[in-house]
């Protein structure tokens, strides 16, 4: 599936009458509603059915995954699911199938879980979140992945930095001054994995932020597991942390006094927190920059390569550079 045109044009193909036609290929009868979800690594669809709630049909980027990659995404969710932990997982066909292709597109089907993104301030969301990310990880830590990728420097720094380079995004004005500061923060970060030493990495979700997490007035269920991947388990835990260091520190060990309920936390990953962070942002860039091809991409992030977007990372990556340097976040 994965060719030139697709790579230019991934989705060019995928009309409202496929979509609806994959989703019936299912077994279902649809009304004919489709709805576009926020999505643009996938295309998210809520699909109205004729009978019962609508259903979610997600459609994989050609190229991305290979299929035993989605599988063990899917069964990553199944598994958590079946330990009663609220992960929205995939639906299975008559055959037990997840991941379902029509007329060249992959895609599954998800059922509709509605809700908001949690309140983060509220120390009880806080703890109620750390126990569940606490059972994500006691089944995260239990076997590995062995078709997903690792969350490593070399992946998220060193290969997003090369690419950018090569591919000309960074404007030449600033093209020295980007390169010797990403390649000084992979050094610190470099560093920084070094002094925490061997930390287990373990399957975590990857992308745990809170526009992952849906709230309900029964608490929160997770979705998106896209990402999942190889990680330090703090790599779940630090995008839920804002504020200044204060703040961080309260929050953090809300989510942890919940969490080790459930699963043992090593110390030494909270000198993580800052690399991490630092990793995401150069990774950021790489991804806007690798799905530029892509007419949803400057569609909807216009301010991507423009001159002002790339001082604007030059300063909050010097930004990050001072946190690197700070002490270790120390819990309450």
């Amino acid at each position: 599936m994965h060719n030139l045109s697709k790579e230019a044009q991934p989705y060019q193909d995928l009309t409202p009458d496929l979509i609806l036609d994959a989703v019936e290929s299912f077994g279902v009868r649809v009304s004919g509603s489709i709805l576009a979800l926020n999505s643009y690594e996938n295309r998210v669809y809520q699909v109205g059915l004729e009978e019962g709630a609508p259903l979610v049909a997600k459609f994989y980027r050609p190229g991305r995954w290979s299929d035993a990659a989605i599988l063990e995404e899917h069964a990553f969710a199944l598994e958590l699911a079946g330990h009663e932990i609220p992960v929205v997982a995939p639906l299975q066909d008559a055959q037990g199938r997840t991941l379902l292709e029509y007329r060249g597109y992959r895609f599954a089907l998800f059922p509709r879980r509605g809700g908001r993104w949690p309140e983060l301030d509220n120390p009880d969301n806080l703890l109620w979140l750390g126990r569940f990310i606490g059972r994500i990880h006691a089944v995260g830590a239990a076997r590995p992945f062995r078709h997903r990728p690792a969350l490593t420097v070399e992946s998220f720094g060193t290969e997003s930095l090369h690419y950018l380079m090569e591919h000309g995004f960074v404007p030449k004005t600033l093209e020295r001054v980007y390169h010797d500061l990403v390649e000084d923060l992979l050094g610190r970060i470099r560093a920084a994995f070094d002094e925490a030493g061997d930390v287990r990495r373990i399957r975590v979700h990857g992308d745990c932020h809170p526009g992952n997490i849906l709230w309900t007035d029964h608490g929160p269920h997770f979705v998106d597991l896209d990402d999942c991947r190889t990680a330090p388990a703090i790599q779940d835990l630090w995008m839920l942390l804002s504020g200044d260091r204060t703040q961080m520190t309260i929050q953090l060990s809300d989510l942890l006094e919940g969490y080790e309920e459930f699963h043992e936390f090593d110390r030494r990953e909270l000198r993580l927190i800052e690399p991490l962070r630092t990793l995401r942002m150069i990774h950021y860039s790489a991804w806007l920059a690798r799905r530029w091809h892509d007419p949803a991409f400057p569609l909807n992030f216009p301010w991507f390569n423009t001159e002002k977007y790339w001082e604007e990372q030059v300063v909050f990556l010097r930004e990050q550079a001072a946190r690197l340097e700070e002490p270790v976040l120390q819990l309450y």
